[in-house]
């Protein structure tokens, strides 16, 4: 019988393996109508800026002269503040209007709805001339005691003058649409973290500052900001009450001197500098609170690209 064959211990012969593939770079795709398109928006752009630079009906020397007077500067003084008074007074109430809203209390509920339903569907220049009229269904406002008699009163007209009736008018209106923005950002908040404060045992009102209100501002910024910026132009309407903003100075100077196409452009310039500052911190504030909203970091600023940039052109 013959016996079994001795296992093999010859080494094993290695298996010839291909070589790897050579990496070919991979080309972009070329997109010629995205250069074209460029560049015919470039073209049209240098057209129109030439067109308003040579046209001389616009009267630059006299935009330039009528920039940075003491009038268009005390309009444009009155405009800012118009513009910071009717925001934080807004959205004060706005945010108690939000509050109410959002309120187990129904009576508090009704009457907020009722609030943002009507001025909201009023235009703003109806409101400020029926504040500015007001005089006509209440004559005098007095504040009486039963059994006192009338402690003080004063005639509406004497109370609310064109500037104070514009602030009234404005913030109100403001705050109509402040308290859907402030609404809008408290239900953004996860339900979650709520129950996880009521665990704690905090109270609603620590829980809304502390809690609801930091993490609700990345939703409300945003809309806040287009308020503040829609806030600042709107008060041109407030030159219909004879109100010396900086629509009703540029006004005043051109009834006097027949220019009226380079104090309009005065007006434009002033309103876009002061939005483009505006656009500039709404930018950054957005930026504050979306810190840790994401794992990713935050796309770096245009301050920190230009820097980039210029660091890359000066180590060629």
């Amino acid at each position: 019988m013959a016996s079994p064959a001795a296992p093999s211990t010859a080494p094993p012969v290695p298996r010839a393996t291909a070589a790897p593939p050579t990496e070919l770079p991979i080309a972009p795709r070329r997109r010629p109508w995205r250069y074209v398109s460029g560049g015919l928006a470039l073209l049209a752009t240098a057209l129109l800026l030439r067109s308003l630079a040579g046209n001389p009906a616009f009267e630059w020397p006299v935009v330039g002269a009528y920039l940075t007077s003491s009038a268009i500067l005390r309009g444009l003084w009155l405009t800012l503040w118009l513009t910071a008074v009717v925001m934080v007074l807004g959205f004060a109430l706005g945010t108690g209007l939000a509050v109410a809203r959002l309120s187990g209390n129904p009576v508090l509920r009704t009457l907020s709805w009722g609030f943002v339903w009507i001025f909201r569907a009023t235009p703003l220049l109806v409101q400020l001339l029926f504040w500015f009229n007001i005089g006509a269904l209440y004559p005098r406002l007095a504040l009486s005691v039963p059994f006192a008699g009338e402690l003080f009163a004063v005639r509406t007209v004497d109370l609310l003058g064109p500037a104070l009736t514009a602030v009234v008018g404005l913030t109100l209106h403001e705050a109509a649409f402040a308290a859907e923005v402030v609404r809008s950002g408290v239900l953004s908040v996860d339900q979650g973290q709520l129950e996880a404060a009521a665990s704690l045992g905090l109270g609603r009102g620590r829980v809304l500052r502390r809690i609801v209100l930091p993490q609700a501002m990345r939703a409300i910024l945003p809309p806040a900001g287009n308020m503040l910026i829609g806030t600042l132009k709107g008060t041109s309407v407030i030159s219909v009450l004879a109100v010396h903003d900086l629509l009703f100075s540029a006004q005043l100077i051109y009834n006097r001197t027949y220019q009226v196409i380079p104090l309009l452009v005065v007006a434009t310039l002033w309103y876009v500098a002061v939005t483009s500052l505006l656009s500039v911190g709404q930018y950054y504030l957005e930026r504050h609170f979306a810190r840790g909203s994401t794992r990713a970091e935050l796309p770096p600023t245009p301050w920190q690209r230009a820097r980039a940039a210029l660091r890359r052109v000066g180590g060629r």
